[in-house]
């Protein structure tokens, strides 16, 4: 029992009613909203500004003073000020010796200055310790209680005991501290709340790019081809046969994509025989944004899956069936049910549906609220093998639904194939490769690579010291 809790008292923050006096200079919005919520965690709280005039805006609770007033009465000082104001804190060098510094600004461009805002404080006030942090935290998040931003801040000081004050107050708030550091992981931090989805951004313009190409090419067989050399008119596939068409067709290269760089990495390691060499940086890249392509998959998978719905109730479809009724009435005769066909059409939706039902499974474990829950090896297996098993079961879905059409000639309009064949050419190679590399001549020696074992340690000892050297 008391040993429990005495676990419990070594994992909490310092909860002690005596708190140190922070200090904030700077009274605009980030200021007092940040203000706010260190009052209400019960530190006593002080401002630091050019006019010590009380305003409604600010806390009730708080105390404005000058500049070096207020510093006087705190240890840690917040410095909420935008980094071309921060001359002012020069002539109060003196009185910050020894204070802990906390920079909390951003810029408005990545890398817009030689070193972080952080480094360049450390510049004006030599005597101080300072600590980044705050800076991925917006003012609107604060004030309604962070229940809708994320409560992690990242944490960086070349002073560890500066640092722990630091992520004390950052506990106290009820937000979750990282520790990125030192000083020098400062930039980075800086440059985070300044990129817009830096990893979604290759596979959204190749999401883009693919879309438009298959939608030309779609749009040139299916309504050009037959306007021209048919005189039909069915420019109204545009709204949902083309992009029925054009979804399933994404999903799948897209998830083909998601492990194509798995194979290019095992067949790089095999061929060096060791792993302690860079990928190249494309392959690095490619690596680190398969989660955000394999969501965007789902999302073409999931557009599939409601366009097939809606196919019943369109006018298209239904006056299709209705003219191959009147025209068997007329004729007096029925078509016989072709078991063949009956079975490839259920066999075909079966596999879509068990394909969407995995594909769905591995969206919802690549969610950090649940690969969180889960260890490696179940989240290797659900992404690695069940992952394979759902591009085997897409690939075969689209094979089946081709069928031997692509044996036939009227398939190929002005010699083009049809869209779907087209997209299994990744799924394929990737596939082929796959089961290739399992064989045991392959498999154990990739194994044995990836644990450690090297078919040349010299030369890997060499290739190490030269990239050392030019690091240097």
């Amino acid at each position: 029992m008391n040993k429990n809790s005495s676990n419990i008292m070594a994992l909490a923050p310092n909860t002690s009613n005596k708190r140190e006096t922070v200090c904030i200079f700077g009274t605009g919005d980030f200021g007092r909203a940040l203000g706010h919520k260190i009052i209400q965690a019960g530190y006593p709280l002080v401002f630091g500004s050019r006019s010590t005039q009380t305003s409604s805006l600010i806390p009730k609770d708080a105390e404005v003073l000058s500049h070096a007033e207020a510093a006087q009465k705190a240890a840690i000082i917040i410095i909420a000020i935008q980094r071309q104001h921060y001359n002012f804190l020069t002539p109060l060098a003196e009185t910050l010796r020894g204070k802990v510094l906390v920079d909390v600004s951003n810029n408005l461009k990545i890398n817009q200055y030689p070193e972080s805002n952080a480094e360049y404080l450390a510049q004006l006030v030599p005597g101080a310790k300072v600590v980044k942090a705050f800076n991925t935290v917006s003012a609107w998040a604060l004030q309604s209680g962070t229940l809708d931003a994320s409560r992690q801040v990242f944490v960086c000081g070349d002073d560890m005991e500066a640092k722990q004050m630091v992520m004390d107050i950052v506990r106290a708030l009820g937000l979750t501290p990282l520790d990125q550091g030192s000083l020098l992981a400062a930039q980075e931090i800086e440059n985070y709340p300044l990129q817009l989805f830096p990893m979604w951004k290759f596979p959204i313009l190749l999401s883009l790019g693919l879309t438009a190409f298959f939608f030309f090419y779609c749009l040139t067989r299916d309504v050009i081809y037959p306007y021209v050399y048919e005189n039909k008119d069915f420019s109204f596939f545009i709204a949902i046969s083309i992009p029925n068409r054009i979804c399933p067709i994404l999903a799948l290269i897209l998830l083909a994509l998601v492990y194509l760089p798995g194979i290019l990495a095992a067949i790089i390691q095999l061929y060096r025989g060791t792993k302690y060499r860079r990928f190249p940086d494309w392959l690095d890249k490619w690596m680190l944004c398969r989660k955000q392509l394999g969501l965007v998959a789902l999302a073409f998978a999931s557009l599939h899956v409601l366009y097939t719905l809606v196919i019943p109730i369109r006018s298209f479809v239904r006056w299709r069936i209705s003219s191959q009724t009147i025209s068997q009435a007329l004729n007096n005769k029925t078509e016989p049910l072709n078991n063949s066909n009956a079975w490839l059409s259920d066999s075909y939706v079966a596999l879509g549906i068990l394909g969407f039902f995995l594909f769905v499974l591995l969206g919802i474990t690549s969610l950090p609220s649940v690969s969180n829950n889960v260890n490696w090896r179940e989240f290797r297996f659900v992404q690695s093998k069940l992952g394979y098993v759902t591009l085997v079961l897409c690939t075969a879905h689209t094979l089946v639904f081709g069928g031997n059409r692509f044996l036939k000639p009227s398939s190929y309009r002005w010699y083009l194939p049809n869209a779907y064949m087209l997209s299994l050419i990744v799924p394929c190679i990737v596939l082929v490769f796959k089961f290739v590399l399992i064989f045991p001549c392959l498999d154990k020696p990739l194994t044995r690579i990836r644990q450690g074992w090297e078919r040349n340690p010299q030369y890997s000892e060499q290739s190490n010291y030269i990239i050392n050297k030019s690091a240097v």
